[in-house]
């Protein structure tokens, strides 16, 4: 029997990592199915409609037919991420029959009906109140008052160690490449209360990493003007101090460079932060940014990442570039190459440029041939590469604090804090693993280093 299919393993440093349904199911009960694809903010949005589900009664399968029908959360970031959209709604028509689409491309439902007609219901992200009435109408809620109509905790589609924490919707950027704020509107942030009452209530359930999300962390209060609720602040600052005090990993996501970050790292530095930024760059040379629409100040992020480092030294910096954007010249690419030697950075993920439907990028002039685009990916991968595989091979003999992520017969799988789910590399342990629990926190020391990932043993 085929299962739903999730998040395609495609080399995109934003997928979120497959869920994980529990699928306790008692007699009778309506069944719902969920195939969430794209970023861990959909993810997010995947589980709150899970919650809100299971509340109302509803278990959730595994698989297409034992589902009374299936929500298709969808990404519309790229060309391709929606080709593997329709692909997913196809898939789940063919499999079920009943079929609810909602997420990013749900903004554009003329593209979905278009190609699958025969959908129930398109919403589009966040519409989590449209989405329950289309379950509704599909698949009737049969609730037991004695089990279901309890006070539901949250569902999770990750392990129940580390959890994504969103604390924004939306984007205030008007970068040329992307749609997402046509999708998901101008930034709106969660108050911080709000934000710290979920975390605790996570941390509560035995989380022990909490991964904060939203599409511009650093800008995090600014359309709330920064206010004070309930005794916290609606600022990144501020919410990361209260976060790192619940005695959970903390880790930030999608940080604009914005001058008030480098109020972040001495939290990083003394603990209450994991030492870890995840920046989206895009790119190095000012005349590449300007036509991307993007702050152009790459000689200033040197000098930032300098004093980052120098006010906390074990910092890991993670980012994202665009190669290939239209109009970059070789001398622009070589440009990117060399900030790189520069910029040493620790966690690398790379996209060749491609046009999405409504982007102004699609407009300029001088598009990359494809094999261009395609040389200078594998050139950019093979920099990264080797100044990840140096980074790996100085750590060496040291001693560094994991999470484990796994245990299985072979030995177990862990993160060091330099290391994301899904998208960074992993520490594996085998030998004298057998006591291990996923969730752990655990000292090892460094045997071995390759490109990606490190071997190490228990201390």
């Amino acid at each position: 029997m085929p299962r739903m299919s999730q998040n395609p393993p495609l080399l995109r440093p934003d997928l979120a990592p497959s869920p994980i349904f529990d699928t306790t199911r008692r007699a009778g009960q309506p069944t719902i199915g969920m195939v969430s694809l794209g970023c861990p903010k959909a993810l997010v949005d995947s589980e709150r409609i899970l919650t809100r589900l299971r509340a109302e009664g509803y278990a959730i399968s595994p698989d297409y037919k034992g589902a009374g029908a299936v929500i298709v959360n969808t990404c519309g970031f790229l060309d391709s991420a929606k080709a593997e959209s329709l692909q997913a709604i196809g898939e789940a028509l063919s499999e079920n029959g009943k079929v609810i689409v909602t997420g990013c491309l749900g903004a554009e439902p003329e593209y979905i009906t278009g190609a699958h007609p025969s959908v129930l219901a398109v919403t589009g992200p966040q519409q989590y109140e449209q989405v329950l009435d289309a379950v509704h109408l599909a698949v009737p809620p049969s609730p037991d008052p004695f089990i279901d109509l309890l006070p539901a905790s949250g569902v999770s589609l990750t392990p129940r160690h580390y959890s994504y924490l969103k604390i924004s919707e939306g984007c205030n950027h008007a970068c040329k490449f992307c749609i997402i704020p046509d999708m998901r509107g101008k930034l709106v942030s969660r108050p911080a209360h709000a934000v710290i009452r979920e975390a605790e209530k996570l941390v509560e359930a035995g989380v022990r990493e909490l991964l904060v999300i939203s599409q511009d962390t650093s800008a995090y209060g600014l359309d709330r003007k920064y206010a004070t609720e309930r005794g916290h602040r609606a600022h990144i600052t501020d919410l990361a101090r209260d976060l790192g005090s619940l005695g959970a990993w903390v880790r930030l996501h999608y940080v604009y460079p914005y001058p008030h970050v480098r109020d972040l790292i001495p939290l990083m530095a003394e603990g209450l932060v994991l030492p870890y930024l995840d920046i989206p760059f895009q790119h190095a040379h000012p005349d590449t940014l300007k036509r991307m629409a993007r702050p152009a100040a790459a000689a200033k992020t040197l000098d930032e990442i300098a004093a980052w480092r120098a006010a906390c030294p074990d910092i890991t910096l993670r980012s994202t570039f665009i190669v290939g954007y239209p109009g970059e010249t070789e001398a622009e690419f070589q440009t990117l190459l060399d900030w790189m030697d520069e910029a040493q950075l620790d966690r690398v993920g790379c996209f060749q440029y491609e046009n999405v439907k409504g982007a102004r990028a699609n407009l300029l002039p001088d598009h990359v041939p494809d094999e261009v685009k395609q040389d200078r990916w594998d050139r950019f991968m093979e920099k990264a590469q080797a100044i990840s595989e140096a980074k790996l091979a100085a750590k060496v003999g040291r001693r560094l604090e994991v999470i484990v992520d796994s245990v299985d017969a072979e030995g177990a799988t862990c993160r060091t804090m330099a290391d994301a789910p899904e998208i960074d590399g992993n520490l594996f342990i085998d030998e004298g693993f057998e006591s291990l629990s996923a969730g752990d926190i655990v000292s090892a020391t460094v045997d071995e280093a390759g490109e990606y990932d490190l071997w190490g043993r228990l201390d």
